[in-house]
């Protein structure tokens, strides 16, 4: 298959492919006569590989390491586990950041008069000084 139909098979798109093949993501693809990119199947199940754990969040560096483990036969199932636990473990810590930013805003939020006046806590604590993930107290 050509990359267009590869693209719409995998979900991925021609231009994402091209990349992955760049950065020695996926194996350079074959080539018809014309020097056009041709696709097998092996490819187009690696391409699906690849948009799952892109899906799951993971690094290209984690996919690059979890993609060789998947066509390693010898590979040891702790060294893929290591992998999804550090990424459970940076997924956490995104959380908590996330966590705390919406808990500053909505805090920010409710102290805001939200009406025709021109004071306003959320703009105060954005152009504070200070680098806090909480609110400024006035």
């Amino acid at each position: 298959m050509n990359i267009g139909q590869a693209a719409k098979e995998s979900g991925i798109t021609a231009k994402m492919i091209r990349y992955y093949e760049s950065i020695a993501l996926l194996k350079a693809s074959a080539r018809s006569e014309a020097g056009y990119r041709t696709y097998n199947d092996g490819d187009l199940h690696a391409l699906r590989f690849i948009k799952r754990a892109r899906t799951l969040g993971f690094a290209l560096e984690q996919i690059r390491d979890l993609l060789s483990l998947w066509q390693n036969d010898g590979r040891a199932s702790a060294d893929v586990k290591r992998i999804a636990l550090a990424h459970v473990a940076e997924l956490d810590e995104r959380i908590a950041e996330l966590t705390a930013m919406r808990c500053t805003l909505s805090e920010l939020a409710g102290d805001c008069q939200g009406n025709d006046q021109p004071d306003c806590p959320i703009l105060h604590n954005l152009s504070s000084m200070n680098d806090r993930t909480t609110p400024v107290r006035r």
